[in-house]
């Protein structure tokens, strides 16, 4: 069955990036712990699905997103200063460690604390794989129409879907 909109994908994946000239694993999934997602629904990058859209049960991918196709450009100018007294009566962060943020709208998000001031905490809010090229190479292990309750939610339930009861 070939991957379409509204179908169930469950899949392997090795990501790998470019760092120093090399190319190195920075995430993977197994046959027993695979990625299992509603294809066409935007819960994957757009582009990670255009190179599965073809495929079926059993095929195998080697593909590469750019930066820009992935989670864009490093952007200088994405880094905030959160004011100190925001930090009142908590554990001041440390450097490399992530916060939970949101913004006045409601979304979600993180950054990474790059440096403490003596009034602020500076964080980056690149998302970490920013600026690099993605490469992925794995497997589909199945394809299956999404029943009517999962295409209401919106993502895949199940043993091979994210919410196991």
């Amino acid at each position: 069955m070939k991957i379409q909109p509204q179908n169930v994908v469950s899949l392997t994946y090795d990501l790998y990036v470019n760092q120093d000239g090399a190319e190195v694993l920075v995430e993977s999934t197994t046959q027993e712990q695979p990625l299992t997602f509603l294809f066409g629904v935007g819960q994957m990058l757009p582009k990670f699905e255009e190179n599965l859209s073809n495929l079926s049960t059993g095929d195998s991918y080697d593909f590469r997103l750019s930066a820009e196709d992935a989670y864009g450009e490093y952007d200088d100018e994405a880094v905030a200063n959160l004011p100190i007294e925001m930090f009142n009566g908590n554990e001041m962060p440390v450097i490399g460690s992530v916060l939970p943020l949101q913004d006045n709208q409601g979304n979600h998000f993180q950054g990474q604390v790059v440096s403490i001031a003596e009034d602020a905490v500076i964080v980056d809010l690149n998302h970490p794989m920013a600026g690099q090229e993605l490469h992925f190479k794995g497997s589909i292990l199945n394809v299956r129409p999404a029943n009517p309750e999962e295409l209401s939610h919106g993502h895949a339930h199940g043993p091979d879907g994210h919410h196991q009861h």
